[in-house]
């Protein structure tokens, strides 16, 4: 190499060390700009709430707006497909979730336009939103969840469960309950929560499971009686009710959500927004406001919030595999 080759490369090396130096300069300042936070839940529901929750501390504690757009479609993969593909620069974000990094990509692989855990940077869990196992107390003559087994498998195929739709948690959900149990119920999908309710508390369909800020009004009425919920550990808002895994060993199913950064936004920044949001979490006030909606705080490390999607999306695609679960 001559002498102006050196001098060429010296002064590329030059550039390179400058270029590192001013981007870890631009990473200790950030963020320097608005962020983008995109919610891929229709406004109002208890995403949409935890997006703004976190959304209005973030901006109050660094001065710098963070717009929330809510970007619904497509099994929620519509606006997680948007931060997927964003700059990962930190100043897109999204409110990833179990029918996003899980669910739709298990049942639709061929369909989702991003890898689940490859594509995105997790920064931390927000919360999770325990469901109960409800019956018709008319219908269903079980007072607890062992006899609820004994009777469904007395009983193969004359009980009928409803759900969200077919391939949502709530099907889901119920397809790992009888390939735990070994038991067999008929599967009716509705479009959605509220009809299913309607036709629970009809008794046109026996159980179901549903969110305790529907059912619960029901169970206080004798309508409904709750006989487990799907997390493993009993829930804040029912603490009579046990956990379905003290009857049914590896059983958990829960709904969640938390912070995504698109794959590549570095571990500076990462760390930066889960420092921030993990301590807004645990925050009593949050807390507070959290359970309010039935939710259960997060505040998990990005390593922590990575290996529970990547045990999701294996959890769902063994279950859509063993029950035949085919997208609508």
């Amino acid at each position: 190499m001559n002498r102006c080759h050196r001098l060429l490369a010296a002064f590329g090396l030059a550039l390179l060390a400058a270029g590192a130096q001013a981007q870890a300069e631009d990473e200790s300042k950030y963020p320097q700009r608005p962020i983008h936070f995109v919610v891929p839940l229709a406004a109002g529901g208890v995403a949409d709430v935890m997006s703004r929750m976190v959304a209005e501390h973030l901006q109050t504690k660094w001065g710098q707006p963070v717009v929330v757009e809510n970007r619904p479609g497509a099994g929620t993969s519509l606006g997680m497909a948007l931060v997927a593909k964003a700059k990962p620069d930190g100043y897109t974000i999204g409110m990833g979730n179990i029918a996003a990094n899980a669910i739709f990509p298990a049942l639709q692989p061929d369909k989702a336009p991003y890898h689940p855990v490859n594509d995105f940077a997790p920064v931390t869990l927000v919360g999770v939103t325990p469901s109960l196992l409800v019956v018709n107390t008319a219908k269903i003559p079980a007072r607890a969840l062992p006899e609820l087994v004994s009777y469904l498998k007395a009983n193969p195929g004359k009980v009928s469960y409803g759900s969200s739709g077919t391939g949502t948690s709530l099907h889901i959900a119920m397809e790992l309950f009888m390939i735990k149990t070994g038991t067999n119920m008929v599967h009716v999908p509705y479009k959605g929560s509220a009809p299913m309710l309607n036709d629970l508390l009809a008794g046109t369909i026996d159980i179901a499971f549903d969110a305790q800020s529907t059912s619960g009004p029901h169970i206080q009425t004798g309508k409904l009686r709750a006989l487990g919920v799907t997390t493993t550990q009993r829930a804040f808002f029912a603490p009579d009710v046990p956990a379905i895994a003290e009857f049914v060993p590896g059983f958990d199913v829960t709904a969640w959500h938390g912070v995504m950064a698109p794959a590549g936004t570095s571990e500076r920044i990462v760390q930066k927004l889960n420092e921030e949001i993990v301590a807004f979490l645990r925050q009593p006030a949050t807390e507070a406001k959290l359970r309010e909606r039935g939710v259960i705080r997060g505040g998990n490390s990005p390593r922590e919030f990575r290996a529970l999607i990547a045990s999701d999306l294996e959890l769902y695609k063994s279950v859509i595999k063993q029950a035949g679960i085919k997208a609508e």
